[in-house]
């Protein structure tokens, strides 16, 4: 028999091994760490084109949260450019093995829960650990305070 777990922590894992045991069953466990790392933020933004790393800049420069229509000003008025390309950074990444299969995208949209067909973005967002792995991240770039010039 062969049980596969992903994005499970290691308390929950640790219980999973004592439960197998008791009933005699052999098991290996392998754990695979999905998190973003300041080294894995970086290979990212590396592989991004300009408008998508400024994208990500705006983003982390905002603590995680900023509000697309702030993001459409910047952008004058066309995000799929830069979320594309933010999109196809992470499969890229597990096809030429830089982080492993399962890793989440760093930037997500946030959609208005009031209006569920609606699907035009409220804001891009990035958890907090995600955005002191990308502050570093910038900072190893040599990006930190410095602000991406538009590309157009």
């Amino acid at each position: 028999m062969k049980i596969t777990i992903e994005g499970a922590d290691k308390e929950f894992t640790a219980k999973l091994v004592v439960l197998a045991a008791q009933h005699d069953a052999e098991l290996t466990v392998t754990t695979v760490d999905t998190a973003w790392t300041a080294e894995r933020a970086e290979q990212y933004l590396a592989s991004l084109p300009t408008n998508a790393l400024r994208f990500a800049k705006l983003v982390v420069d905002a603590n995680g949260d900023k509000p697309a229509e702030e993001l459409r000003e910047a952008f004058h008025g066309e995000l799929r450019g830069p979320t594309i390309a933010l999109s196809r950074a992470v499969p890229r990444g597990v096809r030429r093995g830089w982080w492993p299969s399962g890793t989440e995208a760093p930037i997500t949209p946030r959609y208005d829960p009031d209006h569920p067909s609606w699907q035009k973005a409220i804001a891009y967002t990035m958890t907090s650990e995600n955005v002191t792995a990308f502050r570093a991240a910038f900072a190893q770039l040599g990006m930190a305070a410095q602000m991406i010039s538009p590309t157009k």
